[in-house]
């Protein structure tokens, strides 16, 4: 069995995105010997684009599995074009709106309701309560991507959120009311700005992420965390997660030494600095390596083209250097991870990103 999982370019100006498809098995056989599955579509162009790297590159209109992360429209917008123009068998996405009993009492505002809270969530998450209701409309099954759950094939594993942690974040998503814990502190919606103001030296033995200070969004934290397992080498995909959701599947991973089948990850949020910390690298990836190591496996970072310095962020493509990872950025290109897998004619091997001497502070 052999694998692709291929990162289409998303973001022509400074959003970024994800758009992501994977083929696993016999890539040499028959399209009844493969699976086809897309995590994340992108924005509407990013769509476009999947529709026809799947026909061209893997010689089907069909695929057997669509997950959609969490409902950012960066992730979810080209899931529409996906769920129109290809048959698609089966869609993994989290519905906040049918979690929505009892959730009115966390809220400051006494009006609220279970009922309101619903409407709320389906008014600001357009784009992804849409695709709900599109794929119904097609007769596509949906099931709520949650910590445990399997595909058919057995080889798709989701690692989190489980269904009470996901519930947890959910009065902290875009459109909410203020919650009685807003209420009591002030400061807790306050963002950190990721601006740019001076550059540091990076020193190898140096970890310049932290494990504590200003976090991703709660809609982020409820990023589904996939992980494929193909001939023994696992590929992690992370969505938007946080390091509170990251730590949670490196709990659900069990023991490190497990680390030694990790053969790809996705680098979390587009490389932004507020989703990792050293301590759940050190559980997902490993801890530090020697500067002569050589690199033992990859990880991807999709981010638009003028996204930098916010996605990526220097610091975070270090701390996975350090850790024996060869870092590809798309930044305007499509990249491609194979094993076993037919050549491509113009496709050639990545430069893997530097370790940066400079960073931003």
């Amino acid at each position: 069995m052999g694998y692709e999982v291929d990162f289409l370019a998303v973001g022509d100006e400074s959003k970024s995105g994800d758009a992501i498809v994977v083929r696993f098995g016999d890539l040499y056989g028959s399209r009844s010997d493969q699976t086809v599955v897309i995590i994340d579509g992108g924005f509407k162009k990013s769509g476009e684009d999947l529709v026809a790297h799947i026909k061209k590159h893997y010689g089907t209109d069909i695929v057997d599995l669509v997950i959609l992360t969490h409902p950012d429209s960066d992730h979810a917008s080209g899931l529409h074009v996906v769920l129109e123009e290809l048959t698609v068998k089966r869609l993994w996405m989290h519905m906040p709106w049918q979690h929505n009993d009892g959730i009115a009492d966390q809220f400051e505002d006494g009006r609220v309701t279970d009922s309101s809270i619903a409407e709320r969530l389906k008014a600001a998450l357009e784009t992804a309560y849409d695709l709900h209701l599109f794929a119904i409309e097609k007769g596509i099954p949906i099931e709520e991507p949650f910590t445990g759950l399997l595909d058919d094939t057995g080889f798709i594993e989701v690692l989190g959120p489980t269904e009470e942690y996901y519930e947890e974040t959910i009065p902290g998503f875009s459109g909410m009311p203020e919650t009685i814990a807003e209420s009591a502190d002030s400061s807790f919606m306050a963002k950190a700005l990721e601006t740019v103001s001076n550059l540091i030296s990076a020193m190898w033995n140096t970890d310049l992420i932290v494990d504590d200070g200003e976090t991703t969004s709660p809609q982020n934290q409820s990023s589904a965390i996939i992980q494929i397992s193909i001939e023994g080498k696992r590929l992690l995909f992370t969505g938007d997660a946080g390091r509170e959701s990251l730590e949670h599947a490196a709990d659900q991973l069990g023991h490190i030494d497990y680390l030694d089948d990790l053969a790809f990850i996705q680098i979390p949020h587009h490389g932004s600095f507020r989703n990792i910390g050293p301590t759940v690298l050190n559980k997902l990836i490993g801890e530090k390596k020697p500067r002569d190591h050589t690199a033992h496996f990859t990880a991807y970072c999709s981010a638009a083209t003028n996204g930098a310095p916010k996605h990526p962020s220097k610091k975070v493509l270090n701390a996975f250097t350090r850790r024996g990872a060869r870092v590809a950025v798309t930044q305007g290109e499509g990249k491609c991870k194979t094993m076993d897998a037919p050549d491509r004619e113009g496709w050639v091997p990545i430069t893997p990103e530097p370790f940066y001497e400079e960073v931003e502070e």
